[in-house]
């Protein structure tokens, strides 16, 4: 009997949820394509509104006419139509369910492929600056309440209106007098449900916090980096004893919410029994005084709950409409915001590339612009929003981190790399099949540096050109084809390596894929696996080592075969065996391509054509070893304490 609709008032995720009329339009584009389903929907509400006015009519005929005349043949037709109006009416509920379905689902469809689509042409920055999850709650939570407001908030109202209004006219019809009765108590029900509906939801809300610090307790310390520390460190009693608080912390909240959501239960029926007594009770002494029939009372009775329900359902439409809609609000803020970097009208088409690249008084800083980013929202119930997983206090958020640190892909270094522009004044030319070493201290900008090269940033000042075009100027496509890069913390998808390896080429045949991983000294390992190439290398490939991660990283640049390469060229947490290996792979894949390389061996410093010493953004020496140990300078000191000692 009670309608579900305000227990979205309960549960919205906002205090005050607005719908604009631009807001709305937009909203019905999207359901612009699915006219037809919606119009065959609102067909079948007629039908069933229809098919369920029947039936309390039925039985007041029996009572009032047919029993008391004995009429066996019109006792028989009216058992039958009894028997055929729960069949049909069942048949047009699938019929309105696949309607109702094809809409949802299709309204899914449309807005996750919209978002992300979106997302895929959205820039570093924007990355580097959005939590995952909320990425996730964009595309799943959102995407899903935006169309349950298409295919369930719209039809409920809709469905409501259409009840209440047959049902009052028909009820109208048969005595006015009880109507206008029965209609009283609705007050009632709007005063409680506001009231105590307003604590349920409150309730609600901390309930899902509080299971949320739970989840990310669980989170923290059940994953194997949180499980390690926590036996390294000897805490398991005492992460015992905080899991248990906040178990018991939710235990509590339940039975409150519990026990608040059954009284309110119990109040909504009270209210309905007075005027469901009401109308009995005034009905009866119509009956009494002969202006009323007793089928015409159990008629009424079985309006009434209808009624009531549909009634309900329209107090917390409103509410539930708006709070529907904000769904919408932060899906448009995804489909919205603009592409920092994307492609120019008329893109020049990167063909038969050279490889000189040409750096030009490049001037780079990692400033936000908020325009550019999602904006923040409350999300009861997610381990996002949670402050601290086991303190429970203030954390520094993901974006404050960053703007904070962000010097030189996350480096938190020395305060004497400290500065708001991570480059500045950037000048330098590679030509064909050059090897530019960068080398300098850690937070120096390096890394900064070669993310311009694939417009993972583009420059806030100054011209980076390869074969003398604008990167600017030519298309994301055409340049990520002609570039290569191989980071210092390598990814790999959780899937096959023969995946990982053909996601730079995914028409590579196995006598490219296999000359790639020989090229990269992984081959040999790769066929010694149970499963060879078909192996699943586990998330972000933790089921294999940091130099065997680093040599399929390779040999899927190698796949690739670009005329730029790019590498971060880290092998200090390597072990010996694995960084001769990556070293000689090196030696291949640079060959004949220009390549900028972060160094930290010395080998690959000598075999550069130019060096180029960084310190706070900027390059302070550049030119061979040997004529920048003659500068006694940064260089020098560096070679002093890290490269020296190495064997060549």
């Amino acid at each position: 009997m009670f309608h579900s609709g305000w227990f979205s008032y309960m549960r919205s995720g906002d205090d005050k949820p607005t719908v604009t009329k631009e807001l709305l339009v937009r909203v019905l584009e999207y359901a612009r394509p699915y006219w037809w389903h919606i119009g065959g929907m609102l067909f079948t509400i007629v039908i069933s509104t229809t098919l369920s006015l029947a039936s309390p009519l039925i039985f007041r005929q029996l009572i009032d006419h047919i029993l008391p005349s004995k009429d066996i043949n019109q006792l028989t037709t009216f058992a039958v139509a009894l028997l055929l109006i729960p069949i049909v009416s069942s048949g047009v509920g699938i019929l309105q369910r696949r309607l109702n379905v094809s809409v949802g689902e299709g309204v899914i469809y449309d807005l996750r492929v919209a978002l992300f689509t979106r997302l895929q042409r959205m820039s570093l920055r924007f990355f580097t600056n959005t939590k995952v999850g909320e990425l996730m709650s964009r595309l799943n939570s959102d995407v899903v309440g935006a169309q349950n407001a298409i295919s369930n908030t719209i039809v409920n109202i809709v469905t409501n209106i259409i009840q209440s209004i047959a049902i009052l006219v028909v009820m109208l019809t048969l005595e006015w007098r009880l109507t206008i009765a029965a209609v009283l108590i609705l007050p009632l029900f709007l005063l409680v449900i506001r009231q105590m509906g307003t604590r349920l939801r409150d309730t609600a809300r901390q309930a899902m916090d509080i299971n949320a610090q739970m989840n990310a307790h669980m989170n923290e310390t059940l994953n194997i980096g949180g499980a390690l520390l926590v036996k390294l460190f000897g805490r398991g009693r005492e992460e015992e004893n905080r899991f248990s608080e906040r178990a018991a912390s939710v235990r509590d909240i339940g039975i409150q919410r519990a026990v608040l959501g059954t009284t309110l239960f119990a109040v909504l029926g009270l209210i309905s029994a007075v005027g469901t007594a009401l109308v009995y009770g005034l009905g009866g002494y119509f009956v009494i005084t002969n202006e009323f029939t007793v089928g015409t009372i159990v008629a009424f009775g079985s309006y009434l709950g209808t009624l009531y329900g549909a009634l309900q359902g329209l107090a917390g439409a409103p509410v539930e409409f708006s709070t529907s809609m904000v769904s919408f609000e932060r899906v448009f803020e995804i489909v919205d915001l603009p592409h920092d970097i994307a492609d120019k009208e008329g893109a020049t088409i990167l063909n038969n590339v050279m490889g000189k690249l040409e750096f030009d008084n490049v001037t780079f800083n990692y400033k936000v612009d908020e325009s550019k980013l999602l904006k923040d929202v409350k999300r009861y119930g997610s381990i996002d929003n949670v402050k601290g997983s086991l303190s429970g206090g203030n954390t520094l958020t993901a974006k404050n981190l960053i703007q904070k640190t962000a010097s030189d892909s996350g480096e938190v270094e020395a305060t004497s790399q400290a500065r708001v522009v991570a480059l500045e004044g950037i000048s330098f030319t590679a030509a064909s099949g050059q090897l530019i070493a960068l080398v300098g201290p850690s937070g120096a900008g390096k890394t900064t540096l070669t993310y311009l090269i694939p417009r993972l940033y583009d420059p806030t000042e100054g011209i980076i050109r390869i074969d003398g075009h604008n990167v600017k100027n030519v298309t994301l496509d055409s340049l990520a084809s002609a570039i290569g890069m191989v980071t210092q913390e390598t990814y790999l998808f959780h899937d096959s390596i023969r995946t990982n390896l053909t996601y730079a080429k995914m028409d590579a045949t196995q006598t490219e894929i296999e000359n790639a991983a020989k090229a990269a000294n992984i081959h040999q390992f790769i066929i010694d696996l149970p499963d060879g190439y078909d192996t699943i290398v586990g998330e972000r490939g933790y089921r294999l080592s940091g130099g065997e991660k680093q040599r399929i990283a390779l040999a899927r640049v190698i796949l690739k075969d670009p005329r730029i390469l790019v590498l971060d060229e880290a092998t200090s947490s390597l072990d010996s065996e694995s960084e001769s290996l990556i070293q000689e792979a090196l030696k291949r894949v640079m060959a004949g391509r220009t390549s900028i390389v972060i160094a930290h061996r010395l080998s690959t410093i000598l075999a550069a054509d130019l060096i180029l010493v960084m310190d706070k953004g900027k390059i302070v020496e550049r030119g061979t070893h040997d004529e920048l140990i003659k500068m006694n300078g940064l260089y020098a000191q560096l070679y002093e304490t890290q490269f020296r000692g190495e064997r060549i």
